[in-house]
């Protein structure tokens, strides 16, 4: 029952999906060099977050705000090492995004509206319990290092807060070099496969 309205509806999707995959293309040739520079910008920014929250921990420690040994830790350290950690993070990380996010959003202005209402982006689709999986490969990735480490039989309550956080950003290494290298060399050849394509505006 219904076959034609279900074959009606699969039709106007894959419609929908083709036409914002040209409406990706057209506006990415166009402006190429400005996403180019927020792409770049969203990767410093990335960096730049790891670097300030890896300077924290360091200054936390040094300045007797948390101890170095986790098993000295009370709820106390912990939730003053949360506050404390945002608060630089939003001031030296938030900050800058925040002004990066009003230059975007001014240089979305000057593109003229007839070409910004000319775009169809379609719908975001919904991701929810990605964010469980992507936990569970952080923490085997974890275990995998501290099992490299010589640290499988230590007590975790002895791992010092500089070896977590140490751990926390080599696997945020260790996934930039594994998927971050692929993933950009992709893209530059889509990129340049698109650019040296005839354009047909």
């Amino acid at each position: 029952m219904d076959t034609g309205d279900d074959e009606g509806d699969e039709n106007l999707t894959e419609e929908t999906r083709a036409e914002v995959g040209s409406d990706w293309k057209t506006f990415f040739r166009r402006h190429w060099g400005a996403l180019t520079v927020f792409v770049v910008a969203a990767a410093l920014a990335v960096a730049w977050a790891v670097y300030v929250f890896w300077w924290f921990t360091g200054n936390a420690q040094s300045t007797g705000l948390v101890p170095s040994a986790l098993g000295l830790w009370t709820m106390g350290h912990l939730v003053s090492f949360i506050i404390y950690s945002v608060l630089w993070e939003l001031l030296l990380v938030g900050i800058p995004v925040a002004v990066a996010a009003v230059a975007a959003w001014m240089w979305w202005r000057r593109i003229p509206y007839e070409e910004r209402m000319g775009y169809h982006w379609g719908k975001r689709s919904r991701s929810a319990g990605g964010s469980g999986g992507v936990g569970f490969l952080f923490f085997v990735a974890f275990v995998i290092k501290v099992y490299v480490d010589g640290n499988w039989n230590i007590p975790i309550s002895t791992y010092s807060l500089n070896y977590v956080v140490g751990s926390m950003i080599t696997i945020l290494e260790w996934v930039a070099v594994i998927f971050g290298i692929p993933i950009a060399v992709g893209v530059t050849w889509w990129i340049r496969h698109e650019l040296n394509k005839p354009n047909s505006d």
